[in-house]
């Protein structure tokens, strides 16, 4: 029987009278848009959810609908209040118009009216490292102090793998479709890796980097289906070795737990963001010794903010 189905008829039984939703606590959030459930103890996976559970995290307590195929409705708490179309343009231009470096752009035939204008006698153009147009003037004399540069971070950046492999014994082991940590059937522990050539450095170059997140799912029928930690190293490759992938620093195992089929997102240590913003590592690897920890992963995908 489907496991929803199973929870469906599992909460028709244990249902107390008049109650028609049972409270049950989010596990994970799913890359299928579900989210896999703890109901009295038990792992329930990915029960479907309606639209009214927005912003679905690990952690929230949901009710969810009795049924033959039970449905997550809503989340346990406050309201978190409707946003209006209007609401939100007003805050976007008011915290445009707090960024803005000019107010206003006119010309005419004869000098400016008001006071305190200057006379330009360079104007100096270039593109910023976004493609964005920045202008300075070189003036005569200077009667006013100029306004401080906004100092506006450069847009974040996301830098895909451009390849991802297991190892075990020393090779890269074919048989495994994602990158995989572990030892399942007590042949060798494997090792799995995502590799991103020189992206990473090349997009932080000349640039102060704040934070480096990365994101993976934890692929379905590997493993048991409980959380397990991704044990999370450094690697100095830019492609996938045709030997050993040696690993680098780690393991940070604390940094994302998932159970099967879960999706999220982990922020990198600053020592490890540095290392790849430099080009003393190039990637990133998994490793795990056994069974408890055994478990295949997918994505990669790697997101860049800068400062400056």
């Amino acid at each position: 029987m489907d496991v929803r189905a199973q929870l469906g008829a599992d909460l028709a039984t244990r249902r107390p009278a008049g109650q028609a939703t049972l409270v049950c606590r989010v596990v994970d959030v799913t890359d299928s848009g579900g989210v896999n459930l703890d109901y009295a103890g038990a792992l329930l996976l990915d029960v479907e959810c309606s639209t009214a559970y927005r912003g679905r995290a690990a952690g929230d307590l949901v009710h969810v609908r009795r049924g033959l195929r039970p449905l997550v409705l809503w989340k346990v708490g406050d309201d978190p209040g409707a946003p209006d179309e209007t609401s939100v343009r007003d805050i976007a231009r008011e915290i445009a118009v707090d960024e803005d470096a000019v107010t206003a752009a006119t010309w005419g035939t004869t000098g400016p009216p008001g006071s305190g204008w200057q006379t330009v006698t360079t104007t100096y153009v270039r593109r910023d490292p976004d493609g964005k147009a920045q202008l300075y003037f070189q003036l005569g004399s200077q009667s006013e102090t100029s306004p401080a540069d906004p100092g506006r971070a450069p847009k974040a950046k996301t830098v895909s793998p451009t390849a991802s492999g297991t190892w075990r014994g020393g090779h890269p082991d074919d048989y495994a479709s994602s990158p995989t940590q572990g030892d399942w059937t007590g042949r060798g522990n494997r090792r799995g890796g995502w590799f991103y050539g020189t992206q990473i450095q090349t997009a932080c170059a000349g640039r102060t980097v704040s934070a480096m997140k990365v994101s993976f799912t934890r692929k379905r029928g590997s493993g048991v289906n409980g959380k397990i930690p991704m044990n999370l190293y450094l690697h100095d490759y830019q492609n996938p070795p045709s030997g050993q992938l040696n690993l680098g620093d780690g393991p940070e195992d604390g940094l994302l737990r998932l159970s099967v089929g879960a999706r999220g997102t982990a922020t990198l240590p600053a020592s490890w963001r540095s290392q790849l913003a430099s080009g003393a590592a190039r990637g990133l690897a998994i490793y795990a010794s056994g069974r408890s920890e055994y478990g295949s992963f997918t994505g990669g995908k790697i997101t860049i903010s800068f400062s400056a």
